[in-house]
């Protein structure tokens, strides 16, 4: 089932007009782990951000592991450096596309001569799976370790130097990810959300018991409505601001309902919404239990000083064992991480990458 959310006008690119289903209809891969471009892709910039000159960039398909088709966009330096690259995986944030900050935080460094590969999660964007915008802590973990299947797949990659980088809610799948998966060298996060911690616990741990359990019977009452039609209920439409929302709901408002900034119709954010169960696998299946696994690899937690989200990547940083650093952007707030390019440090990111994927 598509969104119910009507697409909105906007931003109009031919390219946005495609639905999942024809996309992922149109991918050809041979496997589980092949890797292969998205027949028929046609080539329109239909990202948010203006496109580098010094990088090719091409769309590519492949599958995880339970089967499940994810679309990216793979970004590579123009100039040939010769012989075999170091590769990062990027995904997020939680309810945005590839087309968002991912893909600007992947043609940035692929300007610095990365391999870079931004993806739509499972259930979102032009990556398949059904029901639509729904999201899991196993299954988008997942998602990020089939990153790395992909980019280990790739002539011009060295498989021993990948590393991975999530954004905002896919930061905390990004070390879930590196936790179980040892092939994942190094990685790094921005604005980092515990999205297990963050449903299960309300913001800054507020939820009591007695709420948590309301919850619960809530969503669990909701399963049997799903069931009687047949398909999930879907939530409001993101961020409608009706007035007196905190300070942060109207900054992601201010990110993804604008044309000029971060508005894609493809986002959920921007145009659509999670079904109403959403929540259910986070509130039971912590991302952070094996945090401190990703040890001996290095972790860098980068998280504005301004940002309503920062205790997220303070406890992961006192959670974790070395080496690790975290990373505090004067005066930045949450969405500041996302596409403002005085704000995001793409040249500690660069270094740390660089110094660990050698």
């Amino acid at each position: 089932m598509e969104s119910t959310a009507l697409p909105r006008t906007g931003k109009s690119h031919e390219g946005w007009k495609r639905t999942t289903r024809s996309l992922v209809a149109a991918v050809g891969v041979s496997s589980a782990w092949a890797a292969g471009d998205v027949a028929g892709a046609e080539e329109v910039w239909d990202k948010t951000f203006p496109r580098s000159e010094g990088v090719v960039h091409r769309k590519i398909s492949f599958k995880n592991r339970y089967g499940i088709p994810l679309v990216g966009d793979l970004y590579q330096p123009k100039e040939g450096g010769g012989g075999k690259r170091g590769a990062i995986a990027i995904s997020g944030p939680f309810g945005a596309v590839k087309e968002q900050a991912a893909g600007l935080y992947a043609q940035t460094l692929a300007e610095r001569g990365w391999v870079t590969l931004a993806f739509d999660p499972s259930y979102t964007g032009e990556s398949g799976g059904e029901p639509r915008h729904v999201a899991s802590p196993d299954i988008n973990t997942e998602d990020f370790c089939a990153a790395v299947d992909a980019l280990g797949l790739l002539e011009e990659v060295d498989r021993e130097r990948i590393g991975i980088l999530g954004i905002c809610g896919w930061g905390g799948m990004a070390l879930s990810a590196a936790a179980v998966d040892k092939r994942i060298k190094a990685v790094a996060t921005s604005t980092m959300y515990d999205m297990s911690r963050v449903m299960a616990k309300g913001y800054d741990d507020q939820m009591t018991t007695e709420q948590r359990s309301e919850v619960l019977e809530k969503l669990s009452r909701q399963r049997w409505t799903d069931a009687d039609h047949g398909e999930p209920e879907y939530g409001p439409v993101s961020l409608e601001l009706k007035g007196g929302e905190p300070a942060f709901v109207v900054e992601y408002a201010g990110y993804y309902k604008d044309p000029e900034r971060g508005y894609h119709p493809r986002a959920i954010n921007s145009n659509g919404s999670w079904t109403m169960t959403n929540p259910l696998s986070f509130m039971n299946l912590p991302l952070m239990t094996y945090l401190r696994e990703i040890s001996p690899r290095p972790l860098l937690l980068v998280h504005g000083e301004k940002a309503h989200s920062r205790y997220f990547s303070e406890s992961a940083f006192e959670a974790a064992a070395e080496p690790k650093e975290l990373v505090i952007i004067e005066g930045a707030n949450h969405v500041d991480l996302y596409d403002r390019l005085d704000k995001i440090p793409f040249e500690r990111l660069d270094a740390f990458f660089s110094e660990h994927l050698k």
